[in-house]
């Protein structure tokens, strides 16, 4: 990957990917691997941003406090900041850079998937942080953006973590379509980016507590990528907005038996998936 460091510059000051460089990079190895990978295509880069950039957005998210998320069965001490105009300034720059025309055809080119579209909302992305005892469950994520009427097809996982110690745990883990074996797996080290598609069965997470000291966070910059339809062989769930936590072998959900029933009730049944949407918009516009 030598030729892909370094793309990352300074513009008065603000970090800015070099267009240039991501247009004249020969992803054809890449690509191959990417399609090849198993459990379902996917890519770990390393080094691919200067470490000052990435350093600069720790300085600036040990500098600020990420909202919680509800603990839940599937999640734990997660928190997260998806809403572009609140991410401190460096983070907010190389956000939109890798929503840029350039690295959207960077993207095509390594993943073969034409037509895609970044999403300036964030559903569900921007700043991710998981610190001690937290977890996130083996799970596939939404796969239609209501909003935007789009399907979403990649993610994009940025690691921010200096001196990640592998024995804390925290590695992103690949699982096949049956949840039944994990294929793959990745620390989140500093400076790794991770690609995957996004489909009904590319199942990942990392579902064990971590055991990081209690000063420590798991940081990391979560972006999606969307195109206007999709192939109907990655489709089990259509138009699903929700997302699929499935337990691994010789493991049960008996904290949350009820809402993970009711979470594959909402997935599987477009109905009841109406349902529930209705009687959540309900109850927002009377709180």
């Amino acid at each position: 990957m030598t030729e892909m460091v370094g793309l990352v510059r300074e513009q008065a000051g603000v970090p800015a990917i070099d267009g240039a460089a991501f247009r004249e990079c020969d992803v054809t190895v890449l690509a191959e691997a990417y399609v090849q990978a198993k459990p379902f295509p996917h890519i770990a880069l390393d080094g691919l941003f200067p470490t000052e950039v990435l350093d600069k957005i720790r300085e600036e998210i040990a500098a600020i406090s990420v909202d919680p998320e509800k603990d839940f069965y599937s999640t734990f001490q997660k928190r997260r900041i998806s809403d572009f105009d609140r991410l401190p300034p460096t983070a907010r720059q190389l956000v939109a850079d890798l929503n840029s025309a350039d690295f959207l055809s960077f993207l095509e080119r390594l993943t073969g998937i034409e037509g895609l579209i970044p999403d300036p909302y964030l559903e569900g992305g921007g700043i991710h942080q998981i610190g001690r005892g937290g977890f996130l469950k083996i799970h596939t994520d939404f796969n239609y953006h209501s909003g935007l009427k789009l399907h979403r097809r990649l993610n994009l996982l940025l690691y921010l973590n200096r001196n990640w110690d592998a024995a804390w745990g925290g590695a992103l883990e690949l699982w096949n379509a049956d949840v039944s074996q994990r294929v793959a797996s990745y620390l989140p080290e500093f400076n790794r980016m991770i690609l995957f598609s996004t489909t009904d069965t590319s199942y990942h997470g990392h579902p064990d507590p971590l055991t990081c000291p209690d000063d420590v966070r798991r940081n990391s910059i979560a972006l999606y990528y969307y195109t206007a339809d999709r192939p109907a062989s990655e489709v089990r769930f259509s138009k699903s907005t929700m997302t699929n936590y499935q337990p691994r072998p010789e493991e049960g959900f008996e904290q949350g038996k009820f809402h993970y029933w009711l979470n594959q009730m909402e997935i599987r049944v477009p109905l009841v998936r109406r349902l529930m949407t209705f009687a959540r918009n309900l109850r927002r516009r009377s709180s």
